[in-house]
């Protein structure tokens, strides 16, 4: 079998060609001039939204089960302010198991159209039934479905069997809405650091890390 081709380090010509744009947008240094990390995460996924061909609003959400286990699988991101950054699931799933043995977690972004990427860590807790029920009304009813159908991590034997849940619950609710099913709900991390990296040339990245620090937070540059 042969081995996969690692692509080498750009040479100063390829940073110069390939990194023009994304070299242009992560050079200011005011940037990281604030004295809290919601605001410039806000910028940051707007600037995704922009650029970034798909979901841009997908994090790697790692966790750590009843067996300190570690644990990683990408999520959407679907709300973020100042309390933290909100994601929903059925609570029996994996993680969701992992999260009620083990309240804590890390997100990680990575925006590679942009060159830039943003790790967060903390605690997590459940979001109200209020703030669960409003998401899932948002989704499409196929979704709304979907969620009563799968017993998410668990063994499936077949596609069709899937189908056929499908199929079942779709029977169940016709002409009706479809309610939020109890074991679906959301969670908010709540960040104690966010660190914020961005691509340089020659692998001398900028990296900044907000700590939580009572009421605040406190800021410290990091080496590449």
């Amino acid at each position: 079998m042969t081995a996969p081709v690692i692509p080498p380090s750009p040479s100063r010509e390829e940073y110069a060609e390939q990194y023009a744009a994304a070299l242009a947008a992560n050079s200011d240094e005011g940037a990281f001039e604030r004295a809290e990390p919601h605001g410039l995460f806000v910028e940051w996924l707007e600037d995704a939204k922009r650029y970034e061909p798909n979901d841009p609003n997908a994090m790697a959400l790692a966790t750590v089960d009843g067996t300190s286990m570690p644990d990683v699988r990408m999520v959407l991101l679907k709300d973020v302010d100042g309390q933290g950054f909100t994601f929903y699931s059925n609570r029996e799933s994996a993680k969701g198991q992992a999260l009620e043995a083990n309240p804590v977690a890390a997100l990680l972004f990575h925006w590679k159209t942009l060159r830039r990427q943003v790790r967060v860590r903390g605690r997590v807790e459940p979001v109200s039934a209020e703030e669960a029920d409003a998401y899932f009304a948002s989704r499409a009813r196929e979704s709304r479905i979907g969620a009563w159908a799968s017993d998410q991590s668990r063994p499936l034997g077949s596609r069709a069997d899937l189908e056929a849940a499908v199929a079942r619950q779709t029977a169940r609710f016709d002409g009706q809405e479809v309610p939020r099913p109890e074991r679906w709900t959301g969670w908010r991390l709540v960040p104690d650091s966010v660190e914020f990296w961005r691509d340089r040339p020659f692998r001398l990245h900028d990296r900044m890390r907000w700590d939580r620090d009572g009421d605040g937070w406190s800021r410290t540059r990091l080496q590449p």
